[in-house]
C-alpha cells in the first residue's frame, strides 16, 4: 500500500537510543547504497497538534512567538519568509534572536520609509531582531538590516553578531531604450550589485548595511566561524557550488578585508562530491586562493574549479561543533535528496558523513544545528511533508517535529544559550516557534 513519509518513518522506528556519546557524531554511518539506514523513535511518536501547526513527541510543547504581519516596536510589520536564524545571550537571562527574511524585489516591494539606512532601496530583504524573556515570551522586536536581497541563511560569530547572507547575485541592468531609473520604477529591479554578506550586531538597532565584499560575491547560503582560528567557512547554493574559507586580516573586523580560499580535495581535483563519493572515508584537503572575489558576473566558483576546487551539490546549512564543521548538500548523493559533510579543522580532512537513501529518510536537508544533547537537528526543505530530522551519534535518524500547518520548509533552527529551548521558523507564512520539553 502507499505510505506517506510520516507513516513510513513511524513504522520503521526501532526504539530509543541509549546514552549520548561524548564526541558528537563520531560514529555516524550510513548504509545508503543498500537503503538500510537505521532509524530510531528516540523521543517517541509525534502527536497530532490540535492547533494544526506543529506535531511534536509527548512531553514537548511549543508556542508561536512571532508571526508575519505583526507590528514591531519600531512600528514596522514583521516581514515574511522567515529563514536562517541564530540565538545570542541577552541581559537578565533573555535570548536575542536575529532572523533572516528571504525577500526579493521581483515578488515583494520595499515599502520601508526611505530615510532608513538601506543597502538598496529597491530590495525588501533583511533581518529582524527579537528579544525573548525567560518565559519564552516576546519582549521586543525590530528591523535590524534593510535593503538586501534574498537573505537566506548566515551564521553567528563568536563576538556576538550575525552574518546575513544574500543568495542572489542580481546586477543592475537597463535594456536598450530604457534608463535604469525607468527600470527601477516599472519592474523593481536592483540598483546596485548583490551577492554579499552583511554583519548585524546582536544588540543595537538598525545595522549599517555594509557589504563584506572580500568574503566573495556569489550565491551565499550560510557561514560558520572556527573560534580557534577565526576563519569563516561559507557554503554556496548552486548545483555546482564550491566550499569557501575566509581568513580575515583583523579579528572581529570583517570590513578590513581578508583572503578568500576554496577547498580542493587532494588527489581528486575538481571532484563532484554529489556523485559516487563514499561515506566514512576522510580525504585530505588543501585550499587555493581566489583573486577575483567581487566578479562582475556569478563566476567565482569557476575560478575556484579551474584551480581544482571540489564541487558540492547545493551547499546550504552549516554549523561548527568540537573542532568540526558539518554542512548539508541539499540534493547531493545517488538519490539526489541530500548529503551531510564533515570537515575536521585540525586534521584538514573532509568526509561524507551521511547520504540519504531516499526522501522517506531525509528529504533535501537545509539548515542544521548541533544540539546540546549531541544530535544534529536538520531542517527539511523537501517536496512534501516537512520534518525536523534528528541524527544521533550512532547514526540513527528520527523525526522530531512535523509541520502540520502546510508543506513550507523549516528554517533557522537554533538553541537558546541555556540549551533548554529550541527555536525554529516555518518559512511561509512566516512563524517563529519556541519548543521545549524533556530533552
Amino acid at each position: 500500500m502507499a505510505l506517506s513519509r510520516r507513516s513510513f518513518l513511524g513504522l520503521v522506528g526501532v526504539g530509543a537510543t541509549g546514552a549520548i556519546i561524548a564526541s558528537p557524531l563520531k560514529k555516524l554511518y550510513s548504509q545508503s547504497v543498500e537503503g538500510k539506514s537505521v532509524r530510531v523513535n528516540k523521543f517517541g511518536s509525534l502527536k497530532s497538534d490540535p492547533k494544526g501547526i506543529l506535531d511534536l513527541p509527548e512531553g514537548f510543547q511549543y508556542q508561536v512567538i512571532s508571526k508575519v504581519g505583526e507590528t514591531m516596536n519600531d512600528g514596522l510589520p514583521v516581514p515574511n519568509n522567515h529563514d536562517g536564524m541564530a540565538a545570542f545571550p541577552g541581559k537578565n537571562g533573555t535570548t536575542i534572536l536575529v532572523r533572516n527574511h528571504e525577500l526579493n524585489p521581483v515578488t515583494t516591494r520595499n515599502n520601508l520609509p526611505p530615510d532608513l539606512p538601506q543597502y538598496d532601496r529597491n530590495c525588501p530583504g533583511g533581518t529582524t531582531t527579537l528579544v525573548i524573556d525567560k518565559d519564552r515570551s516576546l519582549q521586543e522586536h525590530y528591523l535590524s538590516l534593510a535593503g538586501t536581497n534574498r537573505n537566506c541563511s548566515g551564521g553567528a560569530t563568536p563576538w556576538g553578531s550575525w552574518i546575513s547572507c544574500e543568495e542572489d547575485v542580481a546586477t543592475p541592468y537597463a535594456p536598450p531604450g530604457y534608463s535604469l531609473e525607468q527600470v527601477l520604477s516599472q519592474w523593481g529591479k536592483v540598483s546596485v550589485k548583490h551577492g554579499y554578506n552583511f554583519e548585524v550586531p546582536a544588540t543595537g538597532k538598525l545595522a549599517d548595511p555594509i557589504p563584506l565584499k572580500a568574503m566573495g560575491r556569489f550565491r551565499h547560503e550560510a557561514i560558520a566561524v572556527c573560534p580557534q582560528t577565526g576563519y569563516i567557512y561559507q557554503t554556496e547554493d548552486q548545483n555546482d557550488s564550491c566550499f569557501y574559507r575566509f581568513l580575515p586580516h583583523q579579528s572581529q573586523n570583517l570590513s578590513a578585508g581578508g583572503v578568500l580560499e576554496a577547498m580542493v580535495i587532494k588527489n581528486m581535483p575538481k571532484v563532484d562530491t554529489g556523485s559516487d563519493f563514499r561515506v566514512g572515508q576522510p580525504q585530505a584537503v588543501e585550499w587555493v586562493r581566489l583573486e577575483d572575489v567581487d566578479p562582475k558576473h556569478d563566476t567565482l566558483r569557476y575560478e575556484a574549479q579551474a584551480k581544482g576546487a571540489a564541487i558540492f551539490r547545493r551547499g546550504e546549512g552549516i554549523c561548527y561543533a568540537n573542532g568540526e564543521l558539518y554542512w548539508t548538500c541539499t540534493n547531493g548523493g545517488k538519490a539526489q535528496v541530500g548529503q551531510i559533510f564533515r570537515y575536521n579543522t585540525a586534521k584538514a580532512t573532509v568526509e561524507l558523513f551521511v547520504e540519504s537513501p531516499g526522501a522517506g529518510v531525509l528529504d533535501y536537508p537545509d539548515n542544521l544545528v548541533m544540539s546540546p544533547f549531541g544530535d544534529l537537528i536538520v531542517c527539511e526543505d523537501g517536496r512534501g511533508e516537512q520534518f525536523l530530522v534528528g541524527i544521533t551519534p550512532e547514526g540513527k535518524y528520527y523525526q522530531f517535529a512535523r509541520n502540520a500547518l502546510n508543506n513550507s520548509e523549516f528554517a533557522g533552527v537554533c538553541f537558546a544559550p541555556d540549551g533548554q529551548t529550541m527555536f525554529v521558523n516555518i518559512y511561509r507564512p512566516g512563524l517563529t516557534l519556541a519548543i521545549w520539553g524533556d530533552w
